[in-house]
């Protein structure tokens, strides 16, 4: 499965300095380690894609404000994954990403491939230094390698103050390439899949990105962040596990399965802004809006808050609320008719039109300067137009975007050594 690492390590970052100027400052021992570990878990509903993922990351301050990271990534995902076929009124046969056997899917019943399976393994470093007074550096670097996926990036954060040190001004850079080998092979583009034509054993993609980023402490309790990143990937963005079905033109009925077919470039723009006060009894309020658009026709809304209520003894609760909607991108097709050859087609709901939440709340407690815990329960829904105005025949019976239904839990601890 393909996976999309790009300027998160930037953005991760420029976060975690924005919100370390409203947390007390932590004095560092001699040759101790900063570790923060966690442990995730990601369940759909109705036995779709499950996910455990623990982590480790560690810090080490060098002295004169010298900070040396690592982090450690195991994924785990099992459970069935939608293909992008439409269900139908009869039983439908698929053949496995290897070409070897096939699996049936119910009449009715929206089609998942059942041998999802995948594995991850993601180590990074950074090294932060000061450079002067006003200006410090960051240096970073990832590599991330599944079965059939493997990803190597390197990063780096320049961060200069001004206004007394009340503002910083950010500038990023990421480097990313990828080598992708899906199982079986890369498919031909807009093919069927049983004839199971090969475009070649592997495929690669390369992605830049660029942050520039401004924060400004507004007083002692409140800041704020502006965040634009600029995204040009290369190569294979298609998926190869994903399919569009072609149907009949008068019955609605699937005749055929094509493997879907992507654009070999894509730019993205986003602007993201945030802002977070912490209040006279300690609470902490957080409120971010990001927006995104790219040259596929995507635009999406991010809506993100939380609300920290701090107690007695190190205690706190944080609800938090996240809303997400996205429009589809110019090749999203649910289906194609019959004779229809169009040059980009997918049926990923992941570039549909759709509206995602999440809520839920974080419950913790900061032990002392060396110690903190905390657990996280959210859930998470996403929706699209199930029933659009093309479908008809026995499309018209069916559902085309059916929701999806996830539960997060995950527990963090933090300690020094």
């Amino acid at each position: 499965m393909n996976k999309k690492l790009g300027n998160k390590s930037i953005a991760g970052l420029l976060s975690a300095a924005t919100c370390s100027l409203l947390a007390a400052p932590a004095q560092a021992e001699d040759d101790a380690w900063d570790v923060d570990t966690a442990v995730l878990y990601y369940a759909e509903s109705d036995d779709r894609i499950q996910a455990f993922e623990p982590v480790i990351s560690a810090t080490k301050d060098l002295g004169d404000e010298e900070l040396l990271s690592f982090k450690l990534v195991l994924d785990s995902l099992t459970g069935s994954s939608a293909t992008g076929a439409v269900p139908s009124t009869q039983v439908q046969v698929f053949t496995r990403p290897s070409g070897n056997g096939n699996y049936r899917v119910a009449a009715d019943e929206t089609p998942l491939d059942p041998t999802f399976k995948d594995t991850r393994v993601s180590l990074s470093m950074n090294w932060e230094k000061p450079v002067d007074r006003y200006n410090r550096r960051n240096l970073g670097f990832n590599i991330s390698k599944e079965y059939d996926f493997t990803s190597l990036a390197a990063n780096a954060l320049w961060r200069h103050d001004s206004n007394l040190r009340n503002t910083t001004w950010s500038y990023g850079l990421n480097l990313e390439f990828d080598e992708i080998d899906p199982v079986g092979g890369a498919p031909e583009p807009l093919t069927r899949m049983v004839d199971q034509n090969k475009m070649s054993s592997n495929e690669s993609r390369s992605i830049v990105d660029l942050l520039f980023g401004v924060t400004q402490v507004i007083n002692r309790s409140s800041l704020f962040q502006l965040n634009l990143s600029l995204s040009e990937a290369d190569g294979y963005l298609t998926d190869p596990y994903k399919l569009v079905s072609v149907v009949d033109n008068s019955s609605g009925l699937p005749s055929e399965q094509w493997f879907e077919s992507r654009p070999d470039s894509r730019s993205r723009q986003s602007i993201y802004g945030k802002y977070k006060k912490m209040l006279k009894n300690r609470d902490i309020f957080t409120a971010s809006y990001r927006f995104m658009t790219d040259d596929w026709g995507i635009d999406s809304n991010t809506f993100d808050f939380s609300y920290r209520f701090a107690f007695d003894q190190g205690y706190y609760l944080q609800p938090r609320l996240r809303w997400y909607r996205q429009s589809e991108a110019d090749f999203y097709n649910y289906f194609l008719l019959t004779g229809e050859t169009p040059r980009y087609a997918s049926a990923d709901y992941r570039l549909g039109e759709m509206d995602a939440s999440t809520i839920g709340f974080k419950f913790g407690r900061d032990i002392d300067e060396q110690q903190a815990w905390s657990l996280r329960l959210e859930r998470y829904e996403q929706s699209g137009d199930s029933s659009p105005s093309e479908a008809f025949g026995q499309l018209a019976q069916q559902d085309l975007y059916p929701t999806v239904e996830a539960i997060i839990v995950q527990f963090n601890y933090s300690f020094r050594f």
